[in-house]
């Protein structure tokens, strides 16, 4: 058994690190240029946003429409800080410190709004993330209010979207392999069953809460850090339904649906991008497509492991011998 799991430990470190060396040899003689780099980080930002949303609402089945607030507070700690003083440590310190204020307001939050469900929850949630678009507003001496924050240093490259994409979801996916994500999926499935069989519900609420504001906060800084320019309304309500759309449209409790989903609508945003004029509604058609062809999203529950691609190499196989 140790054999096996050893084994399977050794090929994902081996496909992770050779995903790495692919990407960062193509960008080296810029066969993934500026403009494809944008889409790239573009990628991996969604990614740690619908995963982070995903432990809140997929896992845990709380409904929040604050994640954009929580994204807003790590991108201008960040923004603030390297702006101060363009150096890297800066620019690491003020990712850290984005998270932890996040993930501070994410319990100070969660606490009250959580012991609410449903609906009145996701009110409640959009509710926060609009105070704190209208706060960066009205501190027009540190954040310029409405105008925003530009010129910001950009200090994110292919190595630290990779470190901080990887990162998210090993935290999120061990985290819900252990005690505590057992029992935030038993919130999920029946929440007062849970509190009977002596789980204390609101704890890990909150604390599935914390862990996705945290995250938020790092894709925060990391859009802050590489775009060069930020502002109140990027974070706004819109912002927070994207994130949604994309962990809805990936599968409710699947973190390979949320990568899948963040990778796909990117990739459509940009293919979309030569018509302007009906992108957002061609846009909207393919999400209803799905949704009526695929209501539980495109992975539903499930994920991805290299046994699949085992099975399809049997499959070619196969296929070539009756040949």
């Amino acid at each position: 058994m140790k054999g096996i799991l050893s084994a399977q430990f050794t090929r994902r470190l081996i496909l992770v690190v050779l995903t790495y060396v692919i990407v960062q040899l193509l960008i080296s003689v810029n066969i993934i240029n500026d403009y494809l780099q944008a889409t790239l980080t573009t990628i991996c930002i969604n990614i740690i946003l619908a995963v982070s949303l995903n432990l809140i609402t997929g896992f845990t089945g709380q409904f929040s429409l604050g994640h954009a607030g929580f994204m807003s507070i790590g991108a201008y700690t960040c923004a603030l800080l390297i702006l101060n003083d363009p150096t890297m440590p800066n620019f690491l310190l003020g990712t850290l410190l984005g998270a932890l204020l996040a993930a501070l307001v994410g319990f100070l939050v969660g606490l009250p709004t959580l012991r609410l469900r449903g609906d009145y929850l996701a009110i409640a949630t959009l509710g926060m993330a609009e105070i704190i678009r209208i706060m960066f507003i009205n501190m027009d001496k540190i954040t310029n209010g409405p105008r925003g924050l530009s010129g910001i240093p950009r200090f994110v490259n292919w190595t630290w979207l990779f470190i901080f994409t990887v990162g998210t979801v090993l935290l999120i996916r061990n985290f819900l392999r252990s005690s505590h994500g057992r029992a935030c999926i038993a919130i999920r499935e029946d929440e007062i069953a849970a509190e009977t069989m002596g789980i204390n519900t609101t704890w890990y609420k909150v604390l599935a809460f914390v862990i996705g504001a945290f995250c938020a906060g790092i894709a925060g800084a990391l859009y802050a850090s590489y775009f060069y320019f930020i502002k109140p309304d990027l974070f706004g309500f819109l912002k927070s339904v994207d994130i949604l759309v994309m962990v809805v449209l990936g599968g409710l409790g699947s973190i390979s649906g949320s990568i899948l989903a963040a990778i796909l609508l990117a990739v459509i945003s940009t293919l979309l991008q030569s018509f302007s004029e009906i992108r957002m509604i061609l846009y909207a058609l393919i999400l209803i497509v799905i949704m009526i062809f695929r209501p539980q999203g495109l992975l539903g529950s499930k994920e991805i492991s290299l046994s699949v691609f085992n099975r399809l190499g049997r499959l070619f196989a196969f296929e070539k011998e009756e040949k």
